[in-house]
């Protein structure tokens, strides 16, 4: 399996962990504002195989505590349940970034009692994800059966969006919290550009605004907060 990148130390990234984080390339949607454009596309090369990486991994026992696995997509690739069993074996917890489009890698990852903490993307309104996601159409049905595991399962989670004026108005964020309505944790982030952002001239929205997109999906959450926001 390859590696597209490697953060050797994080202390954002998992939540109560000192951990690194793993970039795995590849990804089913095409988010025109993804930060990560580069592991989409396929134009960031491997880094190093799983085999370094577990190298790597047993050799900071004790300076680190969590594997952070981003991508891209992580469960786009079939080797990712193999490579977090031997992580596992070495003593790290795991988190895992995702769209939500894989549920049933999702399933038996949370089953085997393999991941930690997930941090699912949730991208828009029904209405809207399928543009959102960079594509001309979308079944929505494996984004909810994820929301599903996650809501109604044992592992820690967080569901987040990455919010742009160009993408989303604040009805948006009532539909979105219908969608995972009981949800634990919910965070909204602002856009920030980076030079790997496929699409230019996108923006975030005032902190004011950021505020009201709040307010409208707070009823649906048990905790619901910004990030990115002065």
């Amino acid at each position: 399996m390859k590696i597209h990148g490697l953060q050797k130390m994080t202390l954002l990234d998992f939540p109560g962990r000192v951990a690194c984080t793993v970039f795995i390339g590849g990804c089913d949607f095409r988010c025109p504002f993804c930060h990560n454009f580069e592991l989409v596309d396929g134009t960031a090369k491997p880094i190093m195989d799983d085999e370094e990486l577990l190298r790597f991994l047993s050799g900071r026992k004790g300076l680190l505590d969590g594997v952070a696995f981003t991508g891209g997509e992580p469960m786009i690739n079939p080797g990712l349940p193999e490579l977090i069993r031997k992580i596992r074996d070495l003593g790290y917890a795991i988190k895992l970034d995702t769209n939500g489009y894989h549920p049933e890698t999702l399933e038996m990852l949370l089953k085997e009692g393999l991941i930690d903490y997930v941090a699912m993307d949730i991208k828009n309104s029904p209405a809207k994800y399928a543009m959102t996601s960079g594509l001309e159409q979308l079944d929505l049905e494996p984004v909810k059966k994820s929301i599903s595991l996650l809501i109604e399962g044992d592992v820690d989670y967080e569901f987040r969006t990455t919010v742009l004026k160009e993408f989303h108005e604040a009805d948006d964020f009532e539909e979105m919290g219908k969608m995972i309505k009981g949800a634990k944790k919910y965070f909204l982030q602002a856009f920030t550009d980076r030079d790997s952002v496929p699409f230019g001239n996108l923006h975030a929205p005032n902190k004011e605004e950021m505020t009201a997109f709040m307010a409208k999906a707070a009823p649906y959450v048990l905790e619901i907060s910004l990030r990115g926001i002065d």
